[in-house]
Parts: structure tokens; C-alpha cells; sequence
């Protein structure tokens, strides 16, 4: 019940989600604080110093992925008239889940080449031998990986063993 639920969800947002990810994964690093909010005064030195620090809402949730940023992703595409609280939180942790995931794998799949820097082709084997992977990302062309290693078992050599028993027997039966 609930992969249903979670495949319409995708059906429905999948560009988002893929464009999101995507834009993820290659601008995902922390911000540096800045000098203001590192001593506490305000912007140019006007109204009363923070009493505390600020937390954002990813730390709140322990998660890396930016809250605010997909909260403002939400709230600009238009998906909704309203977007709540729990909303950016909760695509968040999905998206930062399925970015661990894809990264697992696709770094199981540079050790396995005996690589230590994760390439485009690592991502693309770790993605199609993932059964559930492949059926997300289905319909999306990975720039530079290639195709998956397959030779159709009509166009492999005969065996010789089984050649040496048939000699002089008839190529085709009826």
C-alpha cells in the first residue's frame, strides 16, 4: 500500500523530483556562516544583538539536504496554493534518502572497478542493477554512462563439448 502511494507521488512530481535531485547533487555543500551572525550583531549594526544563535530547519530535522531552499522550491513552482510546515521537511529526507542511496551504490560500484572517485559511469551501473532504481529512473538518459555490459546468449560461441557429441548427426530436427 504505502510503494503505491509512493509511486503515484512520483508519477506525479517526477520532473521535480529529478530536476530537484539532480540540482542536488551537484550543489550540495554546506554555507559558510557569515561574519554578522557569527558575533550576533544585525544587519549593519542597527536594532538589539540575537539572543541566541539561529537553527535551521535542517539541522532541526538532522538532515543535510537544504529545508528552506525546497520550501522556496515549493512555494515558487506553484504545485500548491499553500505548502506547510512538515512538507519541505518531509521531501527533504525523502530525497536525501534516495541521494545516500544512489551514492551507496554507485560507490560500491567504483570500489568494485577498483576506483576511489565516483564517475558518471559508476552511477549508471549502480542505477539499472537496482530494480527499483531503474523503474524511477526509467525514463532518464545519464549523461556519459554508458550502457550496461550485455551479450545476448544467441551471439556466445557454441560450447566445443557439445559440438564434439553431435558430429555426423543432422543440423535440424523434425
Amino acid at each position: 500500500e504505502y510503494i503505491l502511494r509512493a509511486d503515484s507521488f512520483a508519477t506525479r512530481h517526477h520532473s521535480f523530483l529529478l530536476d530537484f535531485f539532480s540540482l542536488s547533487l551537484v550543489s550540495l555543500r554546506k554555507r559558510t556562516m557569515s561574519t554578522g551572525a557569527a558575533t550576533g550583531t544585525t544587519k549593519g549594526g542597527r536594532g538589539k544583538p540575537k539572543a541566541t544563535k539561529s537553527v535551521s530547519r535542517s539541522s532541526k530535522a538532522g538532515l543535510q539536504f537544504p529545508v528552506g531552499r525546497i520550501a522556496r522550491f515549493l512555494k515558487a513552482g506553484k504545485y500548491a496554493e499553500r505548502v506547510g510546515a512538515g512538507a519541505p521537511v518531509y521531501l527533504s529526507a525523502v530525497l536525501e534518502y534516495l541521494a545516500a542511496e544512489v551514492l551507496e551504490l554507485a560507490g560500491n560500484a567504483a570500489r568494485d572497478n577498483k576506483k576511489t572517485r565516483i564517475v558518471p559511469r559508476h552511477i549508471q551501473l549502480a542505477v539499472r542493477n537496482d530494480e527499483e532504481l531503474s523503474k524511477l529512473l526509467g525514463s532518464v538518459t545519464i549523461a556519459n554512462g554508458g550502457v550496461l555490459p550485455n551479450i545476448h546468449s544467441t551471439l556466445l560461441p557454441s560450447k566445443a563439448g557439445k559440438n564434439k557429441g553431435e558430429i555426423g548427426s543432422a543440423s535440424q530436427e523434425f
